[in-house]
């Protein structure tokens, strides 16, 4: 199981995840929203390094933090 550290920061009015390991970035208007944004963005680019053999993931987690 692959774990990826995700930082979400308060930028102005919104949120800002990053997850630098995979160099994805995500927003949203409530931390929820951002949370929400960086895992779907996770699983996005999980299936595109998939389907091109260059990452190897059956099961992974995520974990948030808020820096504010």
């Amino acid at each position: 199981m692959r774990s990826f550290m995700v930082s979400i920061q308060k930028e102005d009015k919104f949120f800002v995840a990053r997850c630098p390991e995979l160099g994805v970035t995500s927003q949203g208007e409530s931390l929820e929203e951002a949370q929400a944004n960086i895992k779907e963005a996770i699983e996005l680019f999980a299936m595109i390094q998939e389907s091109r053999n260059e990452l190897s993931m059956n099961s992974y987690r995520y974990y948030s933090f808020v820096i504010q």
